[in-house]
């Protein structure tokens, strides 16, 4: 029988092993912290409350084309779906209400940018499933759906700028801002509108669910499935270099790009070690969780319905705020991401008292405290908030990093959403999880398709290993 060894038991890192062990591959996970789950932990941050450490809400991962083949819910995955999917409010009055149904969300926002919007996102919605083949996977190989990926591509290499001026009203360029802006890039780089329409896209076909219970309940039936099928997890080992793993045919590691070449070190080419030595981090997170008597106090009545708000402002505002945290600089208003996951799982709360789970956008590595901005960007839309919060948790992006280290200096996409970075990531490469040692790969969210709970780096990473497995060949370099 076939040995891997996985190192990391983020939701990438848990779905290659599931995929090696689906085809006889006898895997032990190996994990540095006392609890697996990476981005997708969830725990009582403040007493008696649940709320998610990082990844909350997963329009990217309940269609997952590895994840929805699983029966998760065999294993306690339940999705729950808010009332509306997002919501972003402006100082005017209106909001931007993003609704799962394309129709519904065009009729919202009415009129010429309405038809607009049902025109762009009409066909990528219901093309979403065979779009997401060939997005999710590898860029360097034939598409399955050539002619998706031609329609979707122009669209996609633009800056989010050029797109945003398809609508009018600013009501909709600020919703289609606040969705681009889950990228950290300024809205002027090539490539930038492409995480936005694809979550958009995604929303429009699925939904932004959360999973039952917090986002551990998806890295826990990962868990429990793994188990069914012979694989073994091993918490509190931190791996720091080769010579401490166990002998396996094939190794899989679900760290940032600097980690792996810290570990293999002198075994791992000159060029690929340049190339994961030089790999762009992005800006950092700084996050809240507030405990909050009677949930949040929107203006907008939408909002309070709303799994996701979006805290911005106009798009010139969001646009100003994400060019400054890639600049270095903090601004005094931050874009900030505000999630009521208990909407839809009303279990997270306690009676009247609830979990609201909120970051800011920052600088990399940011050393500051942003506690009283993000308050302050709530307050705007939501007077009286401050008034209600009784408990909070605060997490800066050193504690990310502490939290995780695949999150560099905050940066919770592990990894800069470059124009080369979204196509050819951590590395310029065929075979992208190919680390360049035989049997050896690189599975975390620094591959593609980036960032998100939807476990196909480490689907894709698996199925080079299994490649190599098949062959008994040499990986390509």
């Amino acid at each position: 029988m076939s040995t891997a060894v996985v190192v990391g038991s983020g939701p990438n890192g848990l779905a290659a092993a599931v995929a090696l062990a689906r085809e006889g591959v006898e895997v032990t996970v190996l994990e540095a912290a006392d609890t697996i789950g990476g981005g997708t932990r969830t725990s009582e941050l403040t007493p008696g409350l649940l709320h998610d450490h990082c990844s909350a809400s997963h329009p990217m991962a309940v269609g997952s084309p590895f994840l929805s083949t699983l029966g998760l819910d065999h294993y306690g995955l339940r999705w729950c779906l808010p009332e509306i999917d997002c919501v972003h409010p402006l100082d005017s009055g209106d909001a931007g209400v993003l609704h799962r149904s394309v129709r519904e969300t065009a009729q919202a926002l009415g009129g010429p940018d309405g038809e607009r919007w049902q025109r762009v996102f009409g066909p990528l919605a219901e093309g979403y499933d065979a779009l997401a083949e060939d997005l999710m996977g590898p860029l360097a190989r034939l598409p399955r759906h050539p002619l998706r990926l031609a329609a979707f591509g122009p669209a996609a290499l633009l800056p989010v700028a050029s797109v945003a001026r398809l609508w009018r009203s600013e009501t909709t360029r600020a919703l289609f801002a606040g969705v681009a802006a889950h990228a950290f890039r300024p809205f002027h780089r090539p490539a930038t509108a492409a995480v936005g329409l694809m979550i958009i896209a995604a929303g429009h076909r699925y939904g932004w669910p959360v999973a039952a219970g917090g986002s551990r309940a998806i890295s826990d039936a990962l868990a429990a499935l793994l188990a069914d099928l012979g694989g073994r997890i091993e918490t509190g080992v931190r791996v720091r270099s080769s010579a401490q793993l166990p002998p396996a045919d094939v190794v899989l590691f679900d760290l940032a790009p600097g980690a792996v070449a810290d570990i293999l070190g002198d075994r791992l080419p000159g060029r690929v070690a340049r190339a994961y030595r030089r790999f762009r981090h992005g800006p950092g997170a700084f996050k809240v969780d507030f405990a909050v008597e009677g949930g949040v106090p929107w203006t907008d009545p939408a909002a309070r319905r709303a799994g996701t708000v979006h805290l911005g402002g106009p798009y010139a505002e969001v646009a100003g705020t994400e060019r400054m945290i890639q600049a270095g600089r903090m601004p005094e208003r931050p874009f900030v991401l505000v999630g009521q996951q208990y909407l839809a799982d009303p279990q997270r709360s306690k009676g009247d008292l609830h979990p609201v789970w909120t970051y800011a956008h920052v600088p990399h590595g940011y050393d500051g405290d942003a506690t009283e901005a993000i308050t302050g960007q709530i307050e705007r839309f939501a007077p009286g908030f401050r008034e209600r919060v009784i408990d909070m948790s605060v997490r800066s992006p050193a504690g990310f990093e502490s939290y995780n280290p695949n999150y560099v200096g905050g940066d919770i996409v592990t990894g800069a959403n470059t124009a080369l970075q979204l196509v050819m990531r951590p590395r310029i490469a065929l075979d992208p999880y190919s680390t360049g040692v035989p049997g050896v790969y690189i599975c975390s969210a620094a591959t593609p398709p980036g960032a998100g709970a939807h476990g196909m780096c480490g689907a894709n990473a698996a199925a080079s290993a299994l490649r190599h497995l098949e062959k008994g060949s040499h990986d390509p370099g």
